[in-house]
């Protein structure tokens, strides 16, 4: 199973790639299929590509459960999920 996660943009370079943050990771994307996002904007990520530009409640909603599982996942002796994102 794959997870498109949400990051928020923090650098467009040149409308077709930008730079996006997850807990402090800074990640290169490419923005092709959406041509829309701007720098503030969070969009979902799946391996590499932004996949739709999400609402900042709709974005927010999902990092607090991806939050929630990292607690989950912790308790339970296994990696961070920052280590998982990088």
């Amino acid at each position: 199973m794959c997870l498109a996660i949400p990051t928020q943009v923090i650098a467009i370079d040149d409308q077709q790639m930008a730079t996006v943050t997850l807990g402090g990771v800074e990640r290169r994307i490419s923005l092709v299929m959406t041509p829309e996002a701007q720098v503030g904007d969070y969009v979902l990520v799946h391996t590499g590509y932004a996949i739709a530009v999400l609402d900042p409640e709709e974005a927010q909603a999902s990092l607090d459960v991806f939050a929630e599982l990292a607690e989950i996942q912790a308790e339970l002796g296994g990696p961070e999920i920052d280590e998982i994102y990088r």
